[in-house]
């Protein structure tokens, strides 16, 4: 009878260790580091710039033009985020080939948001006293929030496939695509399925586009 105990004690022990192996689940707002199994094409540059460079997962690239004179507290977040490594290994999770590709969420499903969150820089939000006449055409970069708040976007953004003007003065658009549009149209027309949510468009790739690294750099045109 002892060996019998001894033996479930055993077993007992040697389960529990396995169960104590196993990978503890990624926290909501951190990415993944991709740093261990992806080599970044493009050292880090130092210092803040305008000029951001988006490297894809297969290499691809495409940079992005930051316009702080139109948007200044939505350029300084995303500074602040592109500085903190934030969108690295994070990806675009909506796809609408004609209309945007949006990405920078660390839940990869349109929930999940950064700690901040900021003002809508403009024109219908009624807190914002600029004037943003940046219209939402092919390349254009802008941020996402949701559709009940002007102040709820934080580092959710979205890149303009192709025109769509009716988003101009509600959506705060802060920057350009200037360099490899082509990336953003081969992103654009990837394979999709339904999303999981409420509205089940037809925009979640069926295969991952990660954002290996997003790094400031000296762009010169």
């Amino acid at each position: 009878m002892k060996r019998i105990i001894t033996l479930l004690t055993a077993l007992v022990l040697c389960l529990s260790l396995f169960a104590c192996s196993e990978p503890e689940p990624e926290p909501v707002y951190y990415p993944v580091d991709p740093s261990t199994s992806y080599t970044v094409s493009l050292p880090r540059a130092e210092g803040r710039t305008n000029f951001v460079q988006f490297t894809m997962e297969g290499g691809s690239t495409f940079v992005v033009e930051l316009y702080p004179d139109v948007a200044p507290i939505t350029v300084e977040n995303f500074q602040s985020l592109v500085e903190n490594e934030f969108y690295n290994g994070l990806t675009f999770h909506r796809v609408y080939k004609g209309f945007m590709i949006q990405g920078g969420d660390p839940n990869g499903n349109g929930s999940g948001s950064s700690p901040n969150k900021i003002l809508g820089e403009f024109n219908v939000n009624p807190k914002f006293e600029g004037d943003n006449d940046l219209s939402h055409t092919r390349g254009v970069l802008s941020m996402a929030r949701r559709g009940d708040s002007y102040d709820s976007a934080s580092c959710q953004f979205f890149i303009m496939h192709a025109n769509n003007t009716g988003l101009d003065g509600k959506y705060a658009a802060f920057g350009r695509v200037v360099a490899g549009m082509e990336t953003v149209d081969t992103i654009a027309n990837v394979k999709v399925t339904r999303q999981s949510n409420t509205n089940s468009e037809m925009t979640k790739p069926v295969e991952r586009i990660m954002i290996v690294n997003a790094c400031f750099v000296n762009y010169q045109g």
